[in-house]
């Protein structure tokens, strides 16, 4: 194995886990096995949860102005890491070095934001009436959880662990067992950082783990990224155990290109965002909608989509069992009457023979019910739907359950005015391919995209991660007592 076995992280130390079940740990590149991790128990949880509210007394007391100070010195260390860490998140993940250098980046965009946080919350008061204030103060909850995916072993921890630590809560985190090992870094460099021992911890393991956050008395919040299937199981469940919890899930996002679309930058957009991570990320175009003749930004898209290289510029996904079914997408869409135009199938990367590749796939003349046009593939496919007008595009858009992106690509503003007031996405672009806010702009779709209240980054996930206390406090004890004192 390239890297040792791994163990948990609790209370400042990498300690065994309890269980005796493991998972071998392998690079989608070429197949290298890189390590194994442990199948925890809930008696592994109970250590963490116990350090996390040990670790809560004094944290949570500790002013924001100084607790921000540990993500100035973790950002710092962030771009000190940069290469080593990415090199980790393509290991493991099988995204490109470039690909991976662009996530750990994100991850210092994230950093920067919660260092800010001391002078978003600063709370307000107002004298309400002669001698009596009314105050409100942001208040951390205590223990929280977060579960994240493989598709972003680094940005996805970090949506969370900047935000949630510097507003005073302790942390449990739960990587994904295919991804493990960005975590186990983001935690010594947290530790450099200066973070207490306790405030942030690492239990490893699968459904086993998750349902034990989910049903523990300790945890107040859990956050969740993955699956809407799992998504949805999460949100029930932590729910019904009194917590918060914010569950996001899959997408199926809408591009829609109007014929006035300038094609080269569209083309250049749309095979990026299909392709970009080979596809695995909620983010990406899976669907395109054209509207009226946009035959020539086909051409063009397909044009691009060749430039798209298995093992250069595209990385592998996640495991063999992902590639076969990405592929079953494609041969079950093409037997139901699509047309493949790229043609990703059967790749393999010589030199990699073991990786688990797909290449870049467009396929045109896509029913909308076919399932490549209803369900999320995560891989580098692009489904594209014709449409002869603006409405028509939309009723396929707002058909869909989930409700993550939509982006219109057109010169025409009306056009992109009309589509953004009506597609039902929670974050929708013009002429953009992956309509992700930048911070402090949060993060977070609609519909079965997401469950719960608020998004998990930016100003909006710091209702989320707090409580607001209100204080009315009276100093004129001549006043007379009325309706408002």
């Amino acid at each position: 194995m390239k890297y040792p076995t791994l163990r948990n992280y609790i209370n400042g130390q990498f300690i065994a886990s309890k269980s005796t079940r493991s998972l071998q740990v392998i690079s989608p590149i070429d197949g290298t096995r890189l390590t194994e991790v442990p199948m925890c128990t809930a008696d592994d949880l109970n250590d963490a949860v116990e350090a996390a509210r040990t670790a809560f007394h004094k944290w949570s007391k500790t002013p924001i102005k100084e607790r921000v100070q540990v993500f100035f010195r973790y950002k710092f260390l962030l771009e000190k890491h940069l290469q080593e860490l990415a090199t980790i998140c393509s290991e493991e993940n099988g995204k490109t070095i470039s690909e991976a250098v662009a996530e750990i980046e994100k991850c210092i965009e994230l950093t920067e934001f919660a260092c800010s946080l001391p002078q978003i919350i600063t709370g307000e008061v107002l004298e309400v009436s002669k001698g009596i204030e009314c105050r409100t103060e942001h208040v951390p909850l205590g223990v929280v959880a977060s579960i994240v995916p493989f598709n972003f072993p680094s940005m996805v921890p970090n949506w969370t662990i900047p935000n949630a630590i510097a507003l005073g809560n302790c942390m449990i985190m739960k990587p994904s067992e295919k991804v493990p090992i960005s975590c186990g870094r983001i935690a010594e460099l947290l530790k450099e950082a200066g973070l207490p021992d306790g405030v942030f911890n690492i239990v490893h393991g699968d459904v086993e783990i998750v349902e034990a956050i989910c049903d523990h008395p300790g945890i107040e919040a859990v956050s969740f990224v993955g699956s809407t299937k799992v998504a949805k199981i999460v949100y029930q469940r932590a729910t019904k155990s009194y917590k918060r919890c914010l569950a996001l899930g899959g997408a199926k996002n809408h591009l829609m290109v109007m014929p006035d679309a300038i094609p080269g930058m569209t083309a250049q957009n749309v095979a990026a965002s299909m392709s970009g991570c080979a596809g695995q990320r909620c983010m990406a175009a899976s669907a395109m909608i054209g509207v009226g003749n946009v035959d020539n930004i086909i051409d063009k898209i397909c044009d691009e989509a060749r430039k798209i290289i298995p093992g250069e510029n595209l990385g592998a996904v996640i495991s063999q069992e992902s590639k076969e079914r990405i592929e079953k997408y494609i041969t079950e869409a093409e037997q139901q009457g699509a047309k493949i135009l790229v043609d990703g199938r059967g790749v393999k990367v010589n030199g990699k023979e073991k990786g688990t590749y797909v290449g870049p796939t467009v396929i045109d003349f896509v029913k909308p019910d076919m399932a490549v046009a209803t369900e999320e593939i995560f891989g580098p496919v692009i489904s594209i739907m014709r449409t002869n007008t603006v409405d028509e595009a939309l009723a396929i858009e707002n058909a869909n359950p989930y409700g993550n992106a939509a982006s219109v690509f057109t010169q025409n503003g009306g056009v992109a005015r009309y589509i953004i007031e009506r597609a039902s996405a929670g974050m929708v672009g013009v002429n953009v391919g992956v309509p992700v806010p930048r911070e402090p702009f949060s993060f977070g779709g609609w519909n079965e995209s997401k469950f719960g209240v608020g998004d998990i980054t930016g100003k909006s996930s710091i209702e989320f991660w707090t409580k607001l206390k209100k204080s009315t406090i009276k100093w004129n004890p001549e006043a007379g007592v009325n309706w408002m004192s």
